[in-house]
């Protein structure tokens, strides 16, 4: 069965907590939160805020899409993500990337760019290692610590892994460590290739793949018609990513009216997926109605097919 969860955007904090108990209401599976320690726009610190999201929500699943593992300590993540998984009963979805696309912000971290990917692929392996053995011992080129425990354990043995990105490395990642794999601005035909490059990476592992979860975070702008709901979703995007998104509505958007907007869906999944992130665009105080009419008058259509 497919599965949904909502990326959610920045609001003050009451309007955040009214949101996700909203979204909790209307039978999402997930909830999911960005990352970045410096960014074009304010944005929460992820765990932090699904941390504030554990006593206020019962069933969601919290998840972060993608962590930017590459800029913290694995010992440090792996601690607050433990806490986490002990605050919520069990609930994290931990996906994790590789990031980049502001070199400011690994200068303001004191971590190389050029190293990011080498980080975050010993990184996963560190914080597992943390996650599941007392105590722990692990030998790395940027981890090394001998006979150490974080306790408490994580509820889960080992919370889930996505691997988030859509380069050959980060697919390989995927393939090879992760539970699960988490894309975004490809087109269907681009993530079914992608699914087979992950396949081939697990299977060169000796890993199974029974259990991962193919997922893709699709930023949707539902409206009366293609035009309207195009113009709110290159208006926001163009003003989050500092960059001219008119080129990508086309080609990556899940854009239109709900009829439009399944169809636009139903193709990524006949590519694969199995799991939907949905990041409504339009403006904050927009938000709450999009996700009303995702729930309203996508989710059922899909599910339905």
């Amino acid at each position: 069965m497919t599965g949904f969860g909502v990326h959610l955007t920045m609001h003050p904090p009451e309007e955040q907590f009214a949101l996700v108990r909203r979204v909790e209401e209307l039978g999402f599976d997930s909830v999911w939160t960005g990352d970045h320690v410096a960014f074009n726009t304010p944005l929460y610190e992820s765990l932090t805020l699904l941390a504030a999201y554990a006593p206020i929500t019962r069933r969601l699943k919290l998840g972060v899409a993608v962590y930017l593992l590459a800029l913290r300590s694995a010992a440090v993540a792996a601690k607050v993500t433990a806490t986490l998984d002990v605050l919520s009963g069990g609930r994290l979805i931990f996906g994790v990337g590789v990031g980049g696309e502001n070199p400011k912000e690994f200068e303001l971290c004191g971590v190389l760019h050029a190293e990011r990917g080498a980080r975050v692929t010993e990184g996963i392996d560190a914080v597992r290692a943390l996650w599941r053995d007392t105590p722990a011992t692990f030998q790395g080129r940027f981890n090394r610590f001998k006979d150490v425990s974080i306790d408490p354990k994580p509820v889960q043995t080992l919370p889930p892994v996505w691997v988030g990105g859509r380069s050959d490395a980060a697919l390989v990642r995927a393939g090879r460590q992760g539970d699960g794999w988490v894309s975004y601005v490809v087109q269907p035909e681009r993530y079914a290739r992608s699914l087979e490059t992950i396949r081939e990476a697990a299977h060169a592992a000796g890993r199974s793949l029974a259990d991962f979860t193919a997922a893709h975070l699709a930023f949707i702008a539902v409206g009366r018609d293609y035009e309207r709901a195009k113009q709110a979703w290159v208006s926001v995007l163009s003003r989050r990513y500092a960059q001219n998104f008119e080129p990508l509505a086309r080609k990556y958007g899940i854009i239109g009216t709900p009829a439009q907007c399944v169809e636009q869906l139903a193709a990524f999944r006949d590519a694969g997926c199995g799991y939907f992130l949905l990041s409504a665009i339009g403006e904050p105080r927009e938000e709450r109605e999009q996700l009303e009419a995702i729930a309203a008058e996508i989710l059922p259509r899909l599910r339905a097919r």
